[in-house]
């Protein structure tokens, strides 16, 4: 009975010791990404997911962080590297959960940093799939802020580009909004991001 006991305790210690691990671990990788160091931030999720092999966040935020810097980026062969490792972090993430919105709109910013690069080079081929993507992550997580404010990101983008009226998609942002006040991440982890952006969007689509 005692080694019963015993083992149990063990096991229960392992478990809260390798949480604790992980919390630390992904904070530290959080603030790394918040003081401007990219690559080890990055670096630092990526030993997180070979650990927590059945965990998307580590491997969705470091993807995350290519992304972002992407945007910045002048050079198209750095651009290219970032982005096929960012995809490389998306395809280890989708494979551990499928059908994952979040996942989905990362997806889409990734074919977006391409098109920002060079609009007449990817528009074409990714317009088409980055619309696509937000469709489908609107079907599976119409709630989600995220998502919603992503797709009007996107669709008035698209509007500018062709020289159509933004006005229509004011709503959608106005909704996003909305969410972003009575959102709750699962997770200290989860993402939760968007909602700054989402309310500078909705001011300027008033004016």
């Amino acid at each position: 009975m005692y080694k019963i006991i015993a083992i149990i305790v063990l096991l229960v210690t392992t478990q809260l010791t390798a949480q604790d691990q992980y919390e630390k671990g992904m904070q530290k990788a959080l603030t790394l990404w918040e003081t401007n160091q990219q690559e080890e931030a990055v670096n630092l999720f990526e030993r997180i997911a070979k650990v927590e092999t059945e965990n998307w966040l580590p491997y969705y935020y470091a993807a995350n962080v290519l992304i972002v810097k992407s945007f910045q980026t002048k050079d198209e062969e750095a651009l290219e590297a970032q982005l096929k490792k960012a995809q490389n972090f998306i395809n280890n993430a989708t494979a551990i959960s499928k059908n994952n919105p979040e996942i989905m709109v990362l997806q889409a910013l990734l074919h977006t940093a391409y098109v920002a690069f060079d609009g007449a080079k990817y528009g074409m081929t990714l317009s088409g799939k980055v619309a696509s993507l937000y469709n489908e992550s609107y079907k599976l997580s119409p709630n989600n802020p995220r998502v919603i404010f992503s797709k009007a990101e996107w669709d008035m983008g698209s509007a500018r580009y062709f020289g159509q009226d933004i006005q229509p998609f004011c709503k959608d942002l106005e909704k996003a909004v909305k969410l972003f006040a009575n959102f709750k991440p699962e997770s200290p982890f989860h993402p939760n991001w968007g909602k700054e952006r989402a309310e500078a969007a909705l001011n300027a689509c008033k004016k």
